[in-house]
């Protein structure tokens, strides 16, 4: 039957409402998201900006949307500002945040308020609140933010612009698209070839059904890293009284972060260190002077963080290979620190023999008829794998940078598309030094950018609150000046 002109004209109209409009779309509305918005509103001129996320609120994302106050930052108030210009900014905001009555369990302390680590959810009020603030600056230019909450689930792009397509079928087109999406915790993600672990497990960060478990029950851990961290500082939450077992490759618990004194940039006046095995020896000899000084061995490491993007990012694939390879498990142990109260904690629980830690690599599971969980494992220097039995299971493996192994729409599109390809050994995603997409092709994108923990293969450290505030300013400036 032949359709009247008035209902192709509604037709259409109908379509041109589906498809909405804006000058920047970003996917992902955390601290990744919401940062890369502070900085286009702060912008003079006007622009419509719209952030795709399935959260209610903006600025948390999986970081920052714990409401236990045990879960903490594992930095304090100094060295995590949101501000790139303004290290002191989450240190005076948090001082009116406790004279107002907010985190009064803060007072037990006892310490300045720049070496407080924040609970996880506080510091998403202070995210929040900047955005706030943002949008009411981006106003009077005229410009706009809107939280669309929804999943994107596939992207195409042009070099005209961006579409993304949400679950619910509806279109956004922009002129250009940021993919902002923030970590894929192990513990929430799901993966493509997955061993049943996150299905079998109880969330790390759910203090609600961890009260369900028996005060008594032994619980496995599999990871040793700050994820792990968290875990038994909810399980502790919980009421949890009985055994915990750790399981990680190497066995390296988190160094506690301590607050050292100042120490002499020594990279910064040393630019011939190349090799991994360079900055080793370099770094152990600066490590040692201070020690022989009565100065902490943190005071020099901290140092080497400013550098660790310009170090990655010349390093030969080799290079790269032998670091992630030999180096990694020692990097992540003693530069991710924990907060100060999550460490003595686990060290109350290793000495009430209440919690071991053994090296040993994950290799499968079962769910046996009792209901206990029971893992294989390889115990460091045995060639036959174990059986441990436990009563409870945590992932905690830290995060899932692989973009082929995350089993969400948007990743697999994109990657299905050609329209990215993983980054250096499979970190992240590749891209430019500007933030442009790299495609599958290598062609650099015009219109698709990313920021922060996606871009974990150029940079290394790229998930860092400094680093993720850095990245949305000089983004943003790039954006705002391109057409």
């Amino acid at each position: 039957m032949k359709q009247s002109g008035a209902t192709l004209a509604s037709q259409r109209e109908q379509a041109n409402r589906a498809v909405r409009t804006a000058d920047i779309l970003i996917v992902g509305g955390g601290l990744s998201g919401s940062m890369l918005a502070v900085q286009l509103l702060r912008q003079p001129g006007k622009r419509q900006i719209l952030i795709v996320e399935t959260r209610s609120e903006l600025g948390r994302g999986e970081a920052y949307s714990a409401t236990e106050t045990g879960h903490t930052l594992n930095g304090n108030a100094a060295r995590m500002s949101v501000e790139p210009d303004n290290s002191d900014d989450l240190t005076r905001w948090l001082d009116h945040y406790i004279s107002a009555g907010g985190w009064p369990e803060s007072a037990e302390q006892q310490v300045p308020v720049a070496e407080l680590f924040p609970p996880r959810g506080v510091f998403g009020l202070y995210v929040q609140q900047r955005l706030a603030e943002a949008q009411a600056l981006g106003a009077t230019y005229g410009s706009s933010l809107e939280h669309v909450r929804e999943e994107a689930v596939d992207l195409q792009s042009s070099d005209f612009g961006v579409r993304i397509t949400l679950k619910d079928g509806k279109q956004l087109q922009g002129k250009f698209g940021v993919l902002a999406t923030g970590m894929f915790p192990a513990a929430r993600t799901p993966q493509r070839e997955s061993s049943g672990l996150n299905a079998a497990a109880v969330d790390p960060w759910d203090v609600r059904s961890m009260g369900q478990l028996d005060p008594l029950a032994k619980v496995l851990i599999i990871g040793a890293g700050l994820t792990m961290v968290d875990a038994v500082v909810s399980l502790q939450q919980a009421g949890h009284r009985g055994p915990i077992e750790v399981f990680s490759r190497h066995g390296l618990l988190p160094h506690v972060r301590r607050q050292p004194p100042a120490w002499v940039d020594f990279l910064a006046e040393d630019h011939g260190i190349r090799s991994t095995r360079q900055l080793l020896r370099k770094v152990r000899e600066q490590c040692q002077q201070a020690m022989a000084q009565g100065i902490d061995w943190q005071a020099p490491l901290d140092t080497v963080r400013a550098h660790i993007g310009r170090l990655w990012n010349q390093a030969s694939d080799v290079q790269r290979r032998q670091f992630v390879r030999h180096v990694r498990p020692w990097w992540e142990s003693h530069h991710h620190r924990s907060p100060p109260l999550s460490a003595e904690l686990l060290a109350r629980r290793v000495k009430e023999g209440r919690l071991s830690i053994h090296a040993a690599s994950y290799q499968g599971l079962e769910v046996l008829p009792t209901g206990q969980v029971q893992i294989r494992v390889r115990r460091r220097g045995e060639a036959e794998p174990s059986y441990v039995i436990g009563d409870a299971l945590i992932n905690s493996s830290g995060i899932e940078y692989d973009w082929r192994r995350v089993d969400r729409p948007l990743p697999k599109q994109l990657l299905t598309r050609g329209l990215i390809r993983p980054g250096p050994l499979a970190l992240g995603i590749a891209a430019h030094a500007s933030g442009a997409l790299l495609d599958a092709q290598g062609n650099v994108s015009k219109r698709l950018f990313a920021m922060g923990p996606p871009l974990r293969g150029m940079w290394w450290e790229s998930t860092a609150v400094t680093d993720v505030a850095s990245q949305a300013k000089a983004l943003a400036e790039r954006l705002v000046s391109q057409r």
